[in-house]
């Protein structure tokens, strides 16, 4: 279609496979669209998509100028190209045309930061930014994503009813909601992925138990994924992990997921969450297992000589012993409860680190809203997440997930099978990174008196870091060595008492002692 001028209500540029599907949606809920790319075949396929697809409202532009102002003002334009310099490159080549109260909206996976310097650069010439998260992949920027924009709240008022009709519906509302201030659209997408990490890695370990120690075909796995996807676990990853135990292989004999090469790949949003956790100081240790055990993936050369090295050393396999003995039945259901627990504490922390970057830049965060906006449309959506928004609902200044009192009570009632799962795994020497640190985040926030006392006192003897008491305020610091030397001289010289006389002479020659001992 050729367009008139102003004859777009938004503008979209970049057709890779997610922009072409998110454009393709924006056309079908009605909204007239411009869109652009600088390969000028993407827009002729996405043109010839929108024929095909029942005459959308969809028009193709060619150069940055003629695309902008095929635009209504005040004029939205949504860019979806690779992060980073990729951006800065089409901001420039687009703002030159755009007038003041024009928005640019990134809907791309970007560093926050990136977004708050783009918010005032662009802010210089009169003109607004939102920076918005877009989970789903191709099939949710197709048919209704998860939308998650911050920044300017004029800009997101301009585009709410295309927004609130473009993402996905549930019962509650589409799941669209104006983040915040600044990066905190960005911000929120990086935790989502983060937690996505964390439950891929979680799923990834209940497979490996049940295949290895309960000795499960393919066929098994992708029923019980499938039975669980009807209960308390029903998810987008838990159903398509069932359907792809389901795929055979279509160029050899057996299944497709067992000649998948094992090494994964990430592009940057779990670790930049790990590395705000530690910024932050939010124990996130689930979601960094998860990181590491993608990058441990990543040495498979590494492992395989390591695998050799370890069995000629006279390392035993012990997964073979103990599945002959096994309950099968009981080992699922424990498995189910195990991952069900171990979720719990990937989104408490995921949640917390969300709170505190909010409270840090003052971005106001509703933690029950964004868990309403991540149940459809996302990676992560769930039926799980109801239960999150409610227990934000109930108490929004909830400290933890885990003290939700009916999240407690889930944890409670699972922990002896989540213990049994994680006790086996490890007696078979199968890794379970990210249930063991579930498990030890559950164990450290449920006790009231940790060691950390010992670790302050040694801070306090190498570093005079000082520590505080438990019976009475303030800061102190000890002599610790030379009162441990002190009274271990005391001790050996005790003998001596009878030939020295008196303890106040005795208690002097110990010092020299002691100083004749720091001297050498």
């Amino acid at each position: 279609m050729e367009a008139s001028p102003a004859l777009s209500r938004i503008g979209l540029a970049g057709l890779a496979v997610m922009g072409q599907n998110l454009a393709l949606n924006v056309a079908e809920k009605g909204f007239p669209i411009s869109v652009y790319n600088r390969t000028t075949s993407k827009v002729d396929e996405t043109v010839q998509r929108a024929q095909e697809e029942g005459q959308l409202p969809l028009f193709g532009q060619y150069s940055p100028r003629e695309f902008v102002l095929s635009v209504q003002r005040p004029r939205s334009v949504v860019i979806l190209v690779k992060a980073g310099s990729p951006v800065d490159q089409t901001i420039a080549a687009l703002s030159d045309h755009m007038e003041p109260g024009d928005c640019i909206i990134d809907g791309g996976n970007e560093w926050y930061e990136n977004t708050e310097r783009r918010i005032q650069e662009v802010s210089n010439k009169g003109l607004l930014y939102l920076g918005m998260g877009v989970s789903g992949g191709e099939e949710g920027a197709r048919n209704g994503p998860s939308l998650m924009p911050g920044g300017s709240h004029q800009a997101y008022s301009n585009i709410k009813d295309i927004l609130e009709k473009v993402a996905a519906q549930v019962e509650d509302g589409p799941c669209v909601t104006y983040i915040g201030e600044g990066g905190s659209g960005n911000f929120v997408k990086m935790v989502h992925n983060g937690i996505e990490y964390g439950d891929m890695q979680l799923i990834s370990e209940a497979y490996d138990v049940l295949k290895h120690v309960g000795g499960l075909t393919n066929d098994e796995l992708a029923e019980i994924f499938s039975e669980w996807n009807r209960g308390e676990l029903e998810s987008f990853l838990i159903e398509i992990t069932s359907d792809i135990f389901r795929v055979k292989d279509e160029l050899e004999d057996g299944y497709l997921v067992d000649k998948i090469l094992d090494k994964t790949g990430m592009k940057g949003t779990g670790k930049w969450t790990v590395q705000q956790a530690a910024e932050l100081s939010v124990a996130a240790p689930t979601i960094a297992a998860s990181l590491d055990c993608r990058y441990l993936s990543g040495l498979k050369e590494e492992r395989e000589n390591a695998a050799g090295v370890l069995k000629e050393a006279g390392l035993k396999e012990e997964v073979g012993s103990l599945a002959q003995g096994i309950d099968k039945k009981r080992l699922i259901d424990d498995v189910r409860q195990a991952l069900y627990a171990s979720k719990i504490c990937s989104y408490a922390q995921g949640m917390n680190l969300l709170r505190a970057k909010s409270v840090e830049k003052g971005w106001n965060l509703n933690l029950g809203e964004l868990a309403r906006i991540w149940k459809g449309g996302c990676i992560i959506r769930a039926v799980f997440l109801d239960r999150i928004k409610k227990a934000y609902q109930r108490n929004p200044n909830l400290a933890s997930l885990v003290v939700d009192p009916e999240f407690a009570r889930e944890m409670v009632q699972r922990q002896a099978a989540w213990r049994r799962v994680v006790g086996l795994a490890i007696s078979a020497g199968i890794s379970t990174p990210g249930m063991c640190a579930s498990l030890a985040y559950f164990d450290t926030y449920r006790r009231a008196r940790l060691p950390a006392n010992l670790v302050q006192a040694q801070r306090d003897l190498f570093g005079a870091h000082t520590y505080e008491r438990t019976d009475r305020p303030g800061a102190f610091h000890t002599e610790w060595t030379k009162l441990a030397h002190g009274i271990n001289c005391y001790r050996s010289c005790e003998s001596l008492l009878p030939e020295y006389g008196h303890y106040g002479v005795l208690i002097r020659f110990c010092e020299k002692l002691y100083l004749v001992d720091l001297l050498q």
